[in-house]
């Protein structure tokens, strides 16, 4: 039977842990590298939720895209997922920063379900080699371009606009903001993620780069269903991808 080595070693085959950036925590985040596997839970985040699931569905090993341990911690209360995930025995692994900067990782399945297809990286080195970019043959609107993520990705989407069509596009699941400069120098016109916060959208537009925020959640989750479907072919293991919705809600009063 295969070991969390086993589902460890497959996924850093695909994305390398050692690429991971200076400030993540991507690997093996609980339990045990000999731990017997035959289900394996997939999931964005490792919440409580995720964990009743897993033990629900008897599982051994939980493997997700955001870290278990983000920041130092002083306490290990019983509601923290790490306690729960230590206290049921199972284990899990996490595959971040590592897994959006992989060919076919996040960003990759990101492109593709935008309908762009495969896109090239915005460089070749340095964490900006995560953000892809595609560039339309003839240029379009902003509106009609956060019209269509919106509709795609199913979800309200924010957006700015700096004024020009768009024919040149950076893509960057989650929190790529950071990037945006970096894309307007390389000659982006519109950059698309999943966070922006309100001086993202004013830099962007003295930077001459419109931004499309459409949900960090929405635009990271397509990726649990690549890690559940290379899991299963690859080990053989049975793969369930847990429930899950944004904790950002949205709503609206008339």
């Amino acid at each position: 039977m295969p070991t969390v080595k086993d589902v460890y070693e497959l996924i850093n085959s695909i994305a390398p842990f050692d690429r991971q950036s200076a400030w993540d925590n991507s690997g093996i985040a609980a339990g045990s590298f000999e731990q017997k596997v035959d289900t394996v839970v997939i999931a964005l985040d490792i919440t409580a939720d995720v964990v009743a699931f897993a033990n629900e569905n008897r599982a051994q090993l939980i493997v997700s895209h955001h870290p278990l341990i983000f920041k130092a911690r002083k306490q290990l209360m019983s509601n923290d997922p790490a306690y729960m995930l230590a206290n049921a025995g199972l284990s899990a692994i996490c595959a971040h920063t590592s897994l959006d900067i992989a060919d076919g990782g996040v960003n990759d399945v990101l492109t593709q379900k935008l309908g762009y297809g495969k896109c090239s990286p915005l460089t070749d080195v340095g964490e900006a080699a995560m953000v892809r970019v595609f560039e339309y043959s003839e240029p379009h609107e902003i509106g009609e371009i956060a019209a269509q993520t919106s509709r795609t990705l199913k979800t309200a989407v924010r957006y700015s606009d700096c004024g020009k069509a768009i024919k040149k596009v950076a893509v960057c699941g989650g929190a790529g903001c950071d990037f945006a400069p970096q894309c307007a120098a390389l000659g982006c016109d519109l950059l698309i993620t999943g966070d922006a916060g309100h001086h993202d959208f004013i830099d962007g537009i003295i930077d001459g780069i419109s931004i499309i925020a459409a949900g960090h959640f929405e635009t990271e989750n397509p990726v649990v269903e690549f890690l559940a479907d290379i899991i299963n072919k690859k080990l053989g293991l049975k793969t369930l991808i847990a429930p899950a919705y944004s904790p950002c809600q949205t709503a609206v009063w008339i």
